[in-house]
């Protein structure tokens, strides 16, 4: 799916694979080469690029919503994480990192407006790696109150397939 389109306004994105956020600016000629798990891969000045579905507006794309009641308490709905969590698809098999079994450990401090995530690979060595730990702070930063995100890649235990829920490993033709 290679379609050339131009940017409809200032759109947010990281690189790929090395996470880093940048901004295209409006008016901008762009390609965009994949759409998976609600985010796209675009090609912008020799640069690939990842945006974010619910961007996807600023390239004419339809975007995908994401949003949470804010029930004006001021404190972190941590149920509001892990459905931000779930959003979050692993860039080479549609399927969200919740169903994968990639996340460890959610821990909300409520006093530092903070989340600190765990989570693993599939593969230790996977180049999005850097990716997918933007696109979950990119994600979990958008539920109300909170004020930072920090996502630790950890490998122990190692991810297997066994951590995966029984629909992911259906969808991916596992489960036999």
């Amino acid at each position: 799916m290679q379609k050339m389109v131009v940017t409809q306004r200032e759109c947010p994105a990281r690189r790929v694979p090395s996470g880093e956020p940048t901004t295209i600016p409006e008016g901008q000629f762009i390609t965009i080469n994949q759409a998976l798990g609600g985010n796209y891969t675009v090609t912008f000045q020799g640069n690939m690029l990842r945006i974010d579905g619910t961007d996807a507006d600023a390239i004419g794309q339809e975007p995908e919503v994401l949003s949470f009641a804010d029930d004006g308490s001021g404190q972190i709905v941590e149920e509001q994480v892990w459905q931000a969590l779930d959003s979050v698809y692993d860039p080479e098999i549609p399927i969200s990192l919740v169903s994968l079994g990639l996340v460890y450990k959610v821990a909300v401090d409520q006093a530092d407006k903070g989340v600190a995530i765990q989570m693993t690979l599939t593969a230790p060595g996977c180049g999005m790696g850097p990716v997918l730990v933007s696109d979950v702070k990119y994600r979990v930063a958008k539920v109300p109150n909170v004020a930072n995100v920090n996502v630790e890649l950890v490998f122990d235990p190692p991810w297997s397939r066994e951590m995966m829920s029984e629909e992911a490993q259906l969808e991916a033709g596992l489960f036999f």
